[in-house]
């Protein structure tokens, strides 16, 4: 997946088998095959199923848990596999989101074993980095999401860096309306470009960052437009079918 504009929407506990049913027949009514663009979809795992039935015959459109376990298998009741999930139809996964590091105590390690496992079961990793407001206010965001990028990273080779998705969430911006500006974003996404970079991998530079945090039809243009933006993850604007699809078709200009 290269730098053509990614779109994720991140269902997160929101939206089971019925409602997902309807959101994905108003949603493809509404929204074309975009050969310039990819589209994923993380739904909850339950509702996995009823989003790709209604994608069967649209196959540009790609879905994705929102949680592995750092094991393949085993005694990890209430976990998803990896491995499970690719043999669902699974494509892509979240790894290392804010809500799995600070709700549910994920460490920087624990996401390196899930990127590590994701790309052996040929699932697409979107690693997720972002700093709290605290540690914006204490001035370390570029440490704090170089560590978590550099540990993510930690169990690849250079060349299958190539083959990771980031994206950029800062904690502060997540649900709260307060959204990272353009240059904000901006800044951050050139870090982690020039992170991959100095990792010295062949197609480190062909990284999608994406950026995800209070992303709503208002902003979404302006954000795509900043450099080194390549895409959006959204979370409560992507579980409207026609403010989704309006976010979706929003004319990218680079």
């Amino acid at each position: 997946m290269l730098r053509t504009p990614i779109f994720a929407a991140n269902w997160k506990l929101n939206h089971g088998p019925t409602d997902a049913k309807a959101f994905m027949q108003r949603f493809l009514h509404q929204t074309p095959r975009l050969d310039d663009r990819s589209m994923l979809f993380f739904p909850p795992a339950l509702s996995m199923a009823a989003v790709m039935d209604a994608l069967h015959e649209r196959p540009d459109v790609l879905v994705g848990v929102q949680h592995v376990h750092s094991e393949a298998s085993g005694a990890f009741t209430g976990e998803n596999s990896a491995s499970i999930a690719r043999d669902a139809g699974a494509r892509a996964v979240l790894i290392g989101h804010s809500e799995r590091r600070h709700v549910f105590g994920e460490s920087d390690e624990a996401t390196g074993r899930k990127v590590r496992l994701a790309l052996d079961t040929r699932l697409i990793p979107m690693l997720c980095v972002g700093e709290t407001l605290s540690e914006r206010e204490a001035g370390i965001t570029e440490s704090v999401v170089e560590r978590q990028l550099t540990a993510g990273l930690a169990l690849l080779t250079d060349a299958e860096v190539g083959q990771v998705v980031l994206a950029y969430e800062p904690v502060w911006a997540i649900g709260t309306g307060r959204t990272a500006t353009p240059a904000d974003a901006s800044a951050i996404h050139g870090v982690l470009r020039a992170a991959l970079r100095a990792r010295g991998g062949v197609r480190a530079g062909q990284v999608p960052i994406c950026y995800g945090g209070s992303v709503n039809r208002g902003n979404a243009a302006e954000l795509l437009a900043a450099p080194d933006v390549d895409g959006l993850l959204v979370g409560g604007a992507s579980l409207d079918a026609d403010g989704w699809s309006a976010i979706v078709r929003t004319e990218v200009r680079r």
